[in-house]
């Protein structure tokens, strides 16, 4: 009865950490060495986030590294619809610059990560799988340009991280963040 007792809560706790889906990694430890690095790329990361209206969110250090100069198309370009995954013309001129820098460009051979995001609005399980289907398109137009498969890694973070309160805010949350794996 014992080893029963033991082995259910075990079971239960591994088959709830793969339900949730949460493959994102733990930052590293806070140290000294590590502390103005980490909080630039954080600094740069919430700048990103909530400065362009566009579903697709390029991190700044890749939108740096490559040159990217899409202004316009990331002012203009709408977020993701409500309870949608699909990709404008706009957000896939935005991917199309990514790509191009992935497979021929100064970041050539570099893994990303893609993380789909929702807004708060919906069950955590959908949310999550929305999330999910957006890094999914997202994953998919970048690999029929040429960037291989196995350098993107897709994850979910549904409405874990949203801050919306209203449309305007709920835009900004429905969206996939593209960024290096480190």
């Amino acid at each position: 009865m014992k080893k029963f007792t033991l082995a259910v809560p075990v079971v239960l706790f591994a088959v709830a950490g793969v339900a949730c889906g949460n493959k994102e990694e733990q930052p590293p430890p806070h140290t000294a060495a590590n502390a103005a690095t980490t909080e630039t790329v954080h600094a740069q990361a919430s700048a990103s986030a909530s400065d362009n209206k566009t579903a697709i969110n390029v991190d700044n250090e890749i939108v740096a590294a490559c040159n990217l100069k899409f202004e316009n198309v990331v002012q203009e370009a709408p977020k993701f619809n409500f309870d949608s995954d699909e990709l404008t013309p706009n957000e896939k001129n935005v991917l199309e610059g990514v790509a191009k820098c992935l497979t021929t460009g100064p970041l050539k051979g570099r893994a990303v990560d893609l993380v789909g995001r929702a807004d708060p609005r919906g069950e955590t399980e959908y949310n999550m799988t929305l999330g999910a289907k957006r890094a999914r398109q997202v994953h998919s137009y970048l690999a029929s340009l040429g960037v291989d498969s196995a350098k993107m890694r897709e994850t979910s973070r549904g409405a874990l991280d949203a801050t919306g309160k209203d449309e305007e805010g709920w835009r900004k949350d429905r969206r996939v963040d593209v960024r290096l794996s480190k």
